[in-house]
């Protein structure tokens, strides 16, 4: 079905159709009411792992932050693979994924806050005020209309997701190299740096637009209630990725 086609791995036509034709444990049908609970339940989720590892940073104890961080990069990527496979067991994962993003973001937004205290000071609050911003803005567009998901913009929108998800490997496997890309660089403040910090953060807006329509979509057709939790955790990588996009788009704004 080229109706849930996204940019989003983790929310393909493959998952939802197959969900759609498991019956055997059915426990109810997915709503939008529910998915956004949920979505809720795993905000809070992220929220209280992040303030533990920033507290961390603050605390002296950074080395632990450390441990947290890479144990949520690494957990929450293996998590994110399981889920993406066995849909089913995201009513278990998807809440410890929402944990472990948070060891992650928590880590991440007190080393940028401290690197940018006088550069750019009110960094994180700023990046956290834009990302709501953000996603509010993409619901009401949704919402009422204003951007419908037709399958051009469907097929623009997976295609540049997909470009961008093949450059972050590339830049991965060159840093293992030694190699570093200037302009992908937190701080970097190039004007072609500035035009893909852009791009970047505007394709993982337009995302949410295909998010909110596969929650609705996915609701009418009837998906089993697991779908969910899986839905709210596809929701939350879309949500965590603009977020992280948004902090290197303002850092390139910081003060020399």
């Amino acid at each position: 079905m080229a109706l849930f086609q996204s940019g989003n791995p983790t929310l393909t036509d493959k998952i939802f159709d197959r969900s759609r034709t498991e019956v055997g444990d059915m426990q109810g049908t997915m709503t939008v009411r529910g998915t956004m609970n949920k979505f809720g339940f795993l905000m809070l989720m992220v929220l209280g792992a992040a303030a533990y590892t920033w507290q961390l940073y603050y605390q002296d104890n950074p080395s632990l932050m450390v441990t947290l961080m890479w144990t949520g990069v690494i957990g929450g990527f293996i998590l994110a693979l399981v889920m993406t496979f066995k849909p089913q067991l995201s009513t278990y994962l998807a809440p410890v994924y929402g944990i472990l993003e948070g060891f992650f973001v928590g880590a991440l937004s007190a080393v940028l806050n401290e690197a940018y205290a006088e550069k750019f000071p009110g960094l994180i609050i700023s990046a956290v005020g834009l990302t709501m911003g953000v996603a509010i803005a993409m619901y009401l567009l949704y919402n009422f209309r204003i951007i419908r998901p037709t399958e051009k913009f469907r097929s623009i929108i997976f295609s540049a997701t997909l470009g961008i998800a093949i450059f972050y490997l590339i830049r991965l496997v060159l840093s293992f190299f030694g190699v570093n890309i200037p302009f992908m660089n937190f701080g970097d403040n190039s004007v072609f740096g500035i035009g893909i910090s852009l791009f970047i953060v505007a394709i993982a807006a337009l995302n949410l637009i295909l998010d909110f329509e596969r929650i609705e979509t996915g609701a009418e057709l009837g998906a089993p209630k697991y779908m969910e939790w899986y839905s709210a955790f596809g929701l939350l990588v879309t949500i965590v990725w603009l977020y992280i996009e948004i902090l290197r788009l303002l850092s390139r704004f910081s003060k020399k």
